[in-house]
């Protein structure tokens, strides 16, 4: 899983939370790689052991990181890393569509970064 720097957090800001999504994946909302919650406000990087945070279900239903893996020949993915800024703390560890409509009015700012693979 790759290293992530964070800086500038938002006045406001409870706590980061951190997506990363294919929307190339063949499926209806793309293919959820990673989730992750409770990230606090003042982190300079993501410490996955730091006290509170949790990673939520990723699109196999697990909680933890699956690599890029898109289909052989399906051509280029792209791989959204959204870092989200909330002033509302994440409840449990809810899956990228529940969080994103239950904490919607809780985005202060968002993050993305986006990386690129394939297999041919």
């Amino acid at each position: 899983m790759p290293a992530l720097d964070i800086s500038g957090a938002p006045e406001g800001t409870v706590e980061f939370a951190l997506i990363l999504n294919d929307p190339d994946a063949p499926l209806p909302h793309g293919f959820t790689h990673w989730v992750v919650y409770g990230i606090p406000a003042d982190a300079t990087s993501l410490d996955l052991e730091a006290p509170g945070v949790r990673m939520g279900p990723n699109g196999l239903g697990e909680a933890g990181w699956s690599g890029p893996q898109p289909p052989f020949g399906h051509g280029q993915h792209h791989y959204y890393f959204s870092l989200y800024a909330l002033g509302a703390a994440v409840e449990g560890t809810p899956a990228r569509e529940e969080f994103l409509a239950t904490y919607a009015d809780s985005i202060i700012e968002q993050a993305r970064y986006v990386g690129h693979f394939s297999r041919d």
